[in-house]
């Protein structure tokens, strides 16, 4: 039975945003320019997205110790991670079980390209909506933080049925709303999102396709 989880929650909450500032900055032309998930998007400007995504030790840490915790996993356990980034989660994921076995893909080839280089040989390029390249039940656990919310609404369909065929058991984050003004923040700050749907919204979605993982939603207060 799927549960509401709070890991990447209080990370969430430590970043300032001016949400009419990033509205009024041009923001048609920057999101042209986010959606290529190019280099703009991750070490550019803070306007076309991350302004910067650097590994830093131990930033991950609370979350992987939270997946590790609530999923059991241990030495030998694999885990997939669909739209890794850069793989800074897998890779403290990592440090803390020398021997998981790890994957992840992401749409972006300049993340993967400049993925941590101790987990970069588990990475590769791969639409999140299309058919993952695994079998039934492959892995232990399927993560995706921060990915689906970027597709439209049929392909999170399509994504959801992929992760239930190939784990046992997932973890999903997405961006989410409670009420108006949550909505008009998350339309301000967002670059690369699709699928604007609050909470009951996404609670049916999973029920719609059968997704059996946990989740996340993260709000723009």
């Amino acid at each position: 039975m799927k549960q509401l989880k709070n890991f990447v929650t209080p990370l969430h909450q430590q970043t300032k945003r001016n949400y009419t500032e990033r509205m009024l900055d041009d923001k048609v032309n920057c999101t042209l320019i986010a959606k290529r998930y190019a280099k703009e998007y991750w070490d550019g400007d803070r306007r076309y997205g991350y302004g910067g995504y650097k590994y830093i030790p131990g930033r991950w840490k609370s979350v992987a110790e939270s997946l590790i915790e609530n999923f059991k996993l241990k030495s030998g356990s694999k885990v997939l991670d669909v739209g890794c980034g850069k793989g800074f989660l897998l890779y403290e994921m990592k440090l803390l079980i020398p021997n998981l076995e790890v994957k992840g893909f992401d749409i972006s080839k300049y993340g993967i390209e400049n993925s941590h280089k101790e987990i970069k040989s588990n990475l590769f390029i791969h639409k999140a909506e299309d058919s993952f390249p695994y079998k039934d039940k492959e892995f232990d656990l399927i993560i995706s933080l921060g990915c689906l919310h970027n597709l439209k609404i049929f392909e999170v369909s399509k994504a959801l049925k992929e992760i239930n065929r190939v784990g046992k058991d997932g973890y999903i984050m997405v961006e989410s709303y409670r009420n108006e003004k949550e909505l008009f923040n998350l339309q301000c700050w967002a670059l690369t999102c699709e699928t604007f749907l609050n909470s009951k919204e996404w609670n049916w979605l999973f029920e719609k396709n059968n997704y059996k993982g946990d989740f996340e939603f993260i709000f723009f207060e």
